[in-house]
């Protein structure tokens, strides 16, 4: 199957970080399909010979074990080529046509890494150009769009020119293995899923914690802030993945119906729970690693006067028969202790205790998203030292590590989801009725958070977060794994 993928952005951040070295891992695994292209599009001036020493020099700044030799450099540089177009210029599309009429190809991928701002006008102006047929994909990086109107916006316009099923809208965590994995667990196996409801679990928290900052993204992040970026979309796809009921088959639609199900469920916001449930942060200066590191306020492109989030916790529930009155907790910020991302199912304790336990011991599952891969089942034992008569039990921990199992150099995200996107593959992509649904759960937070500007906790670099986050699930009676 020949193919064709058009990189919008093509000497952006993106490209370089995360597309280039996904597609190269593709070709290096064999997984790429022969004879396609890779074409970057951008406003600067360079021939295919220049894209290709500008992707190969910044390929040194990959890891090691991931960096091309020479010579595979070589054959992967023969799929690279470029085109220089403004992206308002009509004009500039109709050559973009010429290109990829030339080749025919099977199918053309139109990846469109720019900034959100030109989604609407790229999409519009490849629909003037006739480059919206059949066998053309769009895929859209998020943000999509700043709050719900924005976003309604930009999938009308979108779905004017293409359908539906054309359209691939990326969160690059439900590419991850470890998401792969969470599915596996809970619909490939009849162990958890007997237990996965309110009678025996006690609570749910979904952790994805930063060490960095905002690093050189200081002006993008300062317009978007934690809610934006990563609870609006990461967060509540997992906690899609981890609440929703088990779909008909593994087909895209019955798989998007379920997390749309649960995205629909969650209550909705009161000004009661607004004040109580939900906590926003945002660093001060602090230490990581021993290393001094700024405030947030003092990083390049941050406003002095920011009152944007870089932590957000908040205590949700989804309204179902499943799983009426069970908390589930999100948190996320940036320069917290540790990088780690995890889903902690707490179950609830045995409902009567012959054994002496220690106090606060229960059945725990935790999901490893990153840094490492697997599952971890905290169980309680018969302790070793156990001479007496009346039996003690203590903690012991079962550990499956996903990468020694498997080997640490499994395909990555965002090489899954190119390669889905190439074979037309929509089950690892939000719908738009999935995301309007998740902008209208969080713009009642965007909204008051827009008239309070006093709410704005601050935290040291290097915690996990403001105090007023643990003083949240305490008053549930429970604690932040870490904390327990």
């Amino acid at each position: 199957m020949s193919f064709d993928l058009v990189l919008f952005g093509g000497t952006g951040d993106l490209a370089w970080r995360k597309l280039m070295p996904a597609l190269f891992q593709a070709f290096r695994h064999g997984t790429l399909p022969p004879g396609g292209r890779i074409i970057g599009v951008a406003r600067d001036d360079l021939s295919d010979a220049q894209y290709r020493e500008l992707i190969q020099s910044r390929f040194d700044k990959v890891e090691l074990a991931k960096r091309p030799s020479a010579e595979e450099f070589a054959r992967f540089a023969a799929l690279l080529h470029y085109v220089r177009m403004d992206l308002s210029k009509p004009e500039d599309y109709g050559r973009l046509a010429t290109l990829l009429k030339d080749a025919n190809a099977d199918t053309v991928v139109m990846y469109v890494a720019t900034a959100p701002t030109l989604f609407t006008t790229v999409c519009e102006q490849l629909a003037v150009a006739g480059l919206n047929t059949p066998h053309t994909r769009i895929v859209l990086e998020k943000p999509l769009g700043h709050d719900l109107a924005s976003n309604r916006t930009i999938n009308e316009t979108v779905l004017r020119g293409f359908a539906e099923r054309q359209v691939f809208r990326i969160d690059h965590y439900l590419g991850k293995p470890s998401v792969q994995n969470l599915f596996a667990l809970r619909f490939g196996n009849a162990l958890f899923e007997p237990l996965w409801r309110r009678e025996n679990i006690a609570n749910i928290q979904i952790t994805i914690a930063e060490e960095l900052g905002v690093e050189k993204r200081g002006a993008f992040y300062d317009s978007t802030g934690a809610l934006r970026d990563m609870v609006q979309n990461h967060a509540l796809q997992l906690l899609c993945a981890i609440g929703m009921e088990p779909p008909i088959n593994a087909h895209a639609d019955a798989i998007r119906d379920e997390k749309l199900k649960v995205l629909r469920s969650l209550k909705p916001w009161t000004p009661q729970s607004l004040s109580q449930h939900v906590i926003r942060g945002q660093y001060s200066a602090g230490t990581i690693d021993g290393v001094a590191v700024p405030a947030y306020r003092d990083e390049p492109g941050v406003n002095a006067e920011s009152n944007t989030e870089t932590f957000v916790a908040l205590r949700t529930e989804i309204a179902n028969w499943r799983w009426a009155g069970v908390p589930f907790y999100i948190r996320t910020g940036k320069r917290l202790a540790d990088r780690d991302a995890d889903i902690v199912v707490n179950f609830r304790p045995a409902p009567h205790a012959i054994f002496k336990t220690p106090a606060g011991a229960a059945n725990q599952l935790v999901i490893n998203l990153q840094p490492k891969d697997g599952l971890e089942l905290h169980l309680l034992a018969q302790g070793a030292d156990n001479r007496r008569q009346q039996q003690s039990l203590a903690p012991v921990q079962l550990d499956l590590d996903f990468d020694k199992r498997f080997g640490a150099e499994r395909v990555g995200a965002y090489e899954r989801l190119l390669l889905d996107v190439i074979d037309g593959r929509l089950n690892l992509f939000v719908r738009s009725d999935e995301q309007e649904e998740a902008w209208r759960w969080v713009e009642p937070i965007i909204d008051v958070w827009k008239a309070d500007g006093e709410g704005l906790r601050s935290y040291a670099a290097g915690t996990w977060g403001p105090s007023a986050s643990s003083a949240m699930i305490a008053r549930d009676g429970y604690c932040w794994s870490e904390e327990c």
